[in-house]
């Protein structure tokens, strides 16, 4: 089943979002630096399981609207895009699942608007709370004497002009190097040179299994058509996020939960010394589902497509009727 590519209205903004199938509502949402094609396995595979499926562009990329102000890409924005899409689309509530970027918009809409969410899963990167500080401070303290991709994102035009100089090879580099074929190759740039990311990652081939030069091709038509301001300020808005969540700091995360992950996925490594999946068993009061896919790195729905959408089957019809 081939997605409706619509736009639609909603918090001010207009997405473009795929459509497909009918029944219970299930909102993907994607990450960086991604599209609504991430999902091109789920879409159809859970349209015909009997859901109704959206997988919106996020504010920033794609064929959306793309606002210019770093504080439009708060995560308070962001989830409330996805109230309004959930509003727009005639529905009372959703099933939302995210992925990278998109798990803590997804964990945030559950927590600023609790009614019109069933449920949430995640993929890559857990639900563990406010934390102690805003997310950039605590990276600074852990990175201060290295090369960390946040904090390379943080100055405004900077990262923007490296990765749109070749955004073809920028995709392919950045796709590589959170791959679970990456990491098990032990592909290293051993002496990287400049200021930059991309003098720090391997230029895979060739491309892994699960990523195609048609797939590539798709990605980077978006990306041209996008640039990465967008995308690179959901990085900038650390502190003002951390504000944002206050109310909810301490205050149990309720709702049905299912976090999958592959067992070489980078984020669950980002903080030295800390079990992140046990973490988010602490703080996640409704954690009911945990799968950890072997071998599989951060680009989860891609890397094990068919996994992720058993998965996601499981725990859809393991929920309480609407």
């Amino acid at each position: 089943m081939k997605p409706d590519l619509q736009h639609i209205d909603t918090n001010g903004i207009r997405l473009r979002v795929a459509l497909a199938g009918q029944g219970p509502l299930v909102i993907l949402i994607h990450g960086f630096p991604e599209s609504w094609y991430s999902w091109r396995h789920q879409i159809p595979a859970l349209a015909d399981a009997g859901y109704r499926v959206a997988a919106p562009d996020v504010r920033g990329y794609g064929g959306g609207d793309k606002p210019h102000a770093i504080e439009a890409y708060s995560i308070r924005n962001m989830c409330a895009d996805i109230d309004g899409l959930i509003t727009a689309l005639g529905a009372e509530r959703a099933v939302i699942v995210g992925h990278d970027w998109g798990a803590p918009i997804t964990y945030g809409t559950a927590l600023f608007h609790p009614d019109r969410v069933r449920a949430v899963a995640g993929l890559s990167v857990p639900y563990l709370g406010r934390g102690p500080m805003p997310s950039v401070e605590l990276f600074r303290q852990i990175y201060k004497d290295r090369f960390f991709y946040q904090l390379y994102f943080q100055e405004p035009g900077v990262a923007e002009a490296e990765l749109e100089a070749d955004i073809r090879t920028s995709l392919r580099k950045l796709y590589y190097w959170s791959s679970g074929e990456r990491q098990i190759a032990k592909a290293e740039i051993e002496n990287p040179t400049g200021p930059g990311l991309l003098d720090r990652l391997v230029d895979p081939n060739p491309l892994p299994a699960w990523l195609t030069e048609a797939d590539l091709d798709y990605y980077a038509s978006q990306f041209r058509n996008s640039g990465f301001r967008g995308p690179l300020n959901r990085y900038r808005n650390s502190v003002r996020d951390f504000e944002q969540l206050a109310a909810f700091d301490g205050k149990p995360f309720a709702h049905p939960t299912a976090f999958l992950a592959g067992s070489l996925e980078p984020v669950l490594r980002m903080i030295p010394g800390v079990d992140m999946v046990e973490l988010m068993r602490e703080r996640c009061a409704g954690l009911r589902y945990v799968k950890v896919m072997a071998d599989a790195g951060h680009w989860l729905q891609q890397e094990r497509p068919a996994e992720v959408t058993a998965a996601l089957l499981e725990f859809l019809r393991g929920l309480p009727p609407i």
